[in-house]
């Protein structure tokens, strides 16, 4: 079997049309913090699974609906997802020392709006963050990721982005 995740991060309560369109492509949908309300996460939840982590800027009512951090597993491969997180060489304290006890292959983490997606040689995994796809924030794209994951192997990533 393969799963599709699509992997956003920073809507700030609002998801753009073309986002949605292909989230409804993926199996999964992973969301990495600062979703703005409750009415967004509950969009995404009537489209597909959605697994979701809270952000800086959400609330009580997303932080009683989603965890700071969450570690899972997909066809085979162990994930990491986090808001705030850093990327390859500038990860944060918490970061690391989840980086080092978890050993994901996979470390999704959002918060700067700037796409990234970075192997670490040294942790041996892969590094998402799929930048932003809401209106808040400096970004001049919308971006998301989108990775086909069959047998504990990595397929297919593909980013998605629109002008803003």
């Amino acid at each position: 079997m393969m799963t599709r995740i699509g992997i956003i991060s920073d809507t700030h309560a609002y998801l753009y049309p073309g986002i949605t369109k292909q989230l409804s492509k993926a199996d999964l949908i992973l969301h990495a913090g600062d979703i703005g309300n409750l009415e967004t996460l509950e969009r995404l939840k009537n489209m597909k699974p959605v697994k979701a982590v809270y952000g800086n800027i959400d609330g009580t009512d997303i932080r009683q609906e989603c965890s700071e951090y969450l570690d899972f597993e997909i066809e085979g491969i162990k994930v990491l997802m986090m808001h705030i997180g850093g990327y390859p060489g500038k990860y944060t304290t918490q970061a690391r020392e989840m980086i080092r006890s978890i050993k994901p292959k996979l470390f999704i983490s959002g918060h700067s709006h700037i796409l990234k997606i970075m192997p670490d040689k040294k942790n041996n995994l892969l590094h998402i963050n799929p930048g932003a796809c809401g209106k808040a924030g400096l970004h001049k794209k919308i971006t998301s990721v989108f990775l086909n994951i069959h047998n504990g192997e990595f397929k297919d990533l593909e980013v998605y982005e629109k002008d803003r």
